[in-house]
């Protein structure tokens, strides 16, 4: 059996985009790719709202991705596979950081991770969904404005030059689905399945 680790943020984690809880596991994307799979495959999830690659959360401790993966790998090793999406959150405007910043940031990450992990685990940088257009309007979350839009847009550039640069694997998940309407940045029930979809198959063809 092969272990296949995800770790992300609260896309990740199945967080409902009306505020009122998680999703179930087999309605988030991680339960459908393990359904998906089949039992030759162990998934392990570990998404946690609000994760950063980089960044501290003002209010919320043990945010920053760079000081959990090394211990989460090894908590679960041996991984065969390690899929990193993050970069939403650093889209936040108290961090003022670039595409550029944010993916130096994944780039730290993943090495970790790998490092950790040992040379014959895979490891998969996936750039997020986009936050949808006026996601920092009245209502929806004022973390984030249109800067942050233009930013999360960027992102799936700079992932890419990055897993190439470090021979790793590159997933576009804005590629595979969009953010919900009610908040404009967490995928709903269609979108956790468009993009289990398409992300199982880029694993089975490409990275398994």
């Amino acid at each position: 059996m092969k272990n296949i680790l995800f770790f992300g943020d609260s896309n990740t984690y199945g967080y409902k985009p009306d505020k009122s809880g998680r999703y179930d596991y087999d309605v988030r994307w991680t339960g459908r790719i393990a359904n998906l799979l089949g039992n030759e495959y162990n998934i392990i999830e570990e998404g946690l709202c609000g994760r950063t690659t980089i960044f501290p959360d003002a209010v919320r401790d043990a945010r920053k991705g760079i000081d959990l993966i090394g211990v989460v790998v090894e908590s679960h090793k041996p991984v065969d596979v390690i899929a990193i999406m993050l970069g939403t959150n650093d889209c936040k405007t108290e961090f003022h950081a670039d595409a550029k910043t944010i993916a130096k940031g994944m780039e730290a990450v993943a090495r970790k991770a790998n490092k950790t992990a040992g040379e014959h685990a895979k490891i998969v940088i996936i750039s997020p969904i986009h936050l949808g257009k006026g996601v920092g309007e009245e209502g929806f979350d004022p973390e984030f404005n249109e800067s942050s839009e233009n930013v999360s847009r960027q992102l799936a550039w700079e992932y890419e030059k990055i897993a190439k640069e470090n021979g790793f694997y590159y997933f576009d998940a804005a590629g595979a689905a969009e953010p919900s309407e009610v908040d404009r940045q967490h995928l709903d029930e269609k979108g956790h399945k468009m993009f289990a979809e398409k992300y199982s198959e880029f694993l089975l063809t490409e990275v398994l």
